[in-house]
């Protein structure tokens, strides 16, 4: 007399098993690009939100602050601390970008009247493939190659 088999068989099991690896191989890939393309969305809208809080600085202070940190957060505000922007971004760095804040005295303006903001992916291909360049103009340009984005390079769309 046979007994019912219950259960999986071994084939059964490595068969299930080969299908989830390749659904896997094919979805990986499409997870880690929609990151990359999530940390640089983030990268342009603090560049934005960097952009008007020089703008509020400048318009309390007369001028655009020495240094990132200038804009963070402070209590009460003064023109050390602004309390702009949060701790996180007046780092310098968030979302796996690394701010640059620059105030030329040398790019033709006094001191305080012109600043650059680069922001760049701190590993190249893995949290960022394009590095992206601000000034006082408001205007955010792109830089495909990742690194040393300039006022030369094009404006996103």
């Amino acid at each position: 007399m046979r007994r019912k088999q219950e259960g999986f068989s071994l084939i059964e099991l490595l068969i299930v098993v080969a299908i989830i690896l390749i659904i896997a191989a094919i979805a990986i890939p499409n997870i880690l690009r929609s990151k990359m393309i999530a940390t640089e969305a983030s990268a342009v809208g603090s560049l934005r939100a960097l952009n008007t809080a020089c703008i509020a600085y400048a318009t309390t202070y007369g001028s655009y602050p020495a240094a990132l940190a200038n804009l963070g957060p402070g209590s009460p505000a003064t023109s050390t601390s602004a309390d702009l922007i949060d701790s996180v971004l007046s780092s310098g760095t968030k979302s796996g970008y690394t701010f640059t804040y620059k105030t030329p005295g040398t790019s033709g303006g006094a001191a305080g009247s012109t600043y650059d903001i680069t922001a760049v992916p701190v590993t190249v291909g893995t949290t960022g493939q394009r590095a992206f360049f601000t000034d006082q103009s408001g205007v955010v340009r792109a830089n495909t190659t990742g690194v040393s984005p300039a006022q030369t390079d094009p404006p996103m769309s």
